[in-house]
């Protein structure tokens, strides 16, 4: 999708369209989480404090995100999608694979699959997006990012080793800032020398995935295309255990906070959020992670290793708390965050004690209100006082069901 965040926000609001618009998060710390095209040409990127977007762009536009409109888009999207081919991988909100290759003769082929997709999305949802047709999913998330926005690029066999020659290493999905420096280090830059380095010397500086970044120089990508559900995803395998490494929550706090008691409030609603989600994939994980940010944006995390599984709230509070009471602060707090990992199926045993047959019992009852009524039906006392709220930021890597899908926290 093109510049989705706020090409939604645009679409829903007639008066943004055609100016420089910022989505950001609901909190004065926030960043810019999508900028629209005419942000973007005036030098407003992602991830750019709003200070510095603002001083690029005088006009621009603030509007805090309506994550409820992206993750509703995004399930329509999925089911356009799903029309043409039961091979959809949703690889984050606003973007996916489809595998057509048994749906070429239904459609009249790949281009006209692309083709009737991207003007159902139009006629339907008034956005735009740009498709890639490759023969693997790594030079079709290239191919359509080439020509944005509103663009569709195939690129043939025949088409990869001249695309791959000069095109910069930085350019492939999955090499970011720091594998295209220790890449220069060897001298390497582009996609074709990748591709021609020995490959001794990439499993001597790289490890295993020296193979892979082999590869990746030559256009190669020999992954499947993951349907929502299937086996490989997400679910939990039979032997309990789960593919998701870890279940975690943050926020940035709306000002710098040294106090440990405020802090610790913000770990009680992390703590929350993250035990819901536990429960309603009835996961559980036995090592809980503290992650601070400090004010000069020097960000660390700490480890603890539990006795057993939890997915309690209160549990998972109680860990992360005693984490954070053991560290010794060198600087004010802009954010903070929770995630449990270790993590493997829940247990169907009854609880020993019948103490925790009832915190059990409440917890269900908790969730369920939740469910029905929305996530501040209830909270726990000490958050009645909490002022460092904040608004809720979809991650990329949300999906529309599952253990990522975070649009009910």
């Amino acid at each position: 999708m093109d510049a989705f965040f706020a090409s939604v926000e645009q679409q829903a609001d007639p008066a943004l369209r055609g100016r420089p618009v910022a989505v950001c998060g609901a909190n004065a710390r926030t960043v810019v989480m999508t900028a629209s095209y005419e942000a973007r040409a005036r030098g407003v990127k992602t991830g750019m404090l709003l200070p510095e977007a603002k001083s690029r762009c005088p006009e621009l536009i603030v509007v805090a995100g309506h994550c409820d409109w992206y993750t509703e888009t995004c399930r329509r999207l999925a089911m356009i999608c799903g029309d043409y081919t039961p091979l959809v991988e949703l690889f984050s909100i606003d973007e996916a694979f489809l595998d057509v290759t048994t749906s070429l003769r239904l459609f009249g082929g790949a281009a006209a699959i692309a083709r009737a997709i991207k003007a159902r999305i139009r006629r339907h949802l008034g956005l735009t997006a740009s498709v890639g047709i490759a023969p693997n999913k790594l030079l079709a998330k290239l191919a359509s990012g080439l020509k944005k926005p509103d663009g569709l690029v195939v690129v043939t066999p025949a088409d990869v080793p001249p695309l791959m020659e000069r095109l910069p290493v930085q350019e492939l999905c999955g090499i970011g800032p720091s594998l295209t420096r220790q890449l220069a280090d060897l001298g390497i830059t582009t996609c074709g020398a990748l591709g021609r380095a020995p490959l001794r010397l990439l499993v001597g500086r790289f490890g295993i995935i020296g193979h892979r970044l082999s590869a990746m120089g030559r256009g190669e990508d020999d992954s499947p295309v993951l349907p929502q559900g299937s086996p490989d995803e997400e679910a939990p395998s039979l032997s309990g255990q789960t593919d998701a490494k870890s279940v975690g929550h943050s926020m940035t706090l709306n000002r710098n906070v040294w106090d440990l008691e405020r802090l610790e409030r913000c770990l009680l609603e992390l703590a929350g959020m993250v035990g819901r989600r536990l429960r309603r994939h009835a996961l559980a994980g036995t090592v809980v992670t503290l992650v601070l940010r400090y004010a000069d944006f020097a960000t660390f995390s700490r480890q603890r290793q539990l006795g057993r599984p939890i997915n309690d709230d209160q549990e998972i509070y109680r860990a992360a708390r005693s984490i954070l009471r053991a560290l010794r602060l060198s600087q004010a707090v802009r954010l903070i965050g929770i995630s449990l990992s270790g993590l493997a199926g829940e247990s169907n045993q009854l609880p020993l004690f019948e103490g925790w047959l009832k915190r059990r019992h409440l917890l269900a009852a908790v969730d369920t209100v939740h469910d029905r009524h929305g996530e501040e039906a209830l909270v726990w006392g000490p958050l009645l006082a909490q002022s460092d709220r904040h608004g809720i930021v979809i991650s990329p890597a949300w999906r529309p069901s599952g253990i990522r899908d975070y649009s009910k926290r």
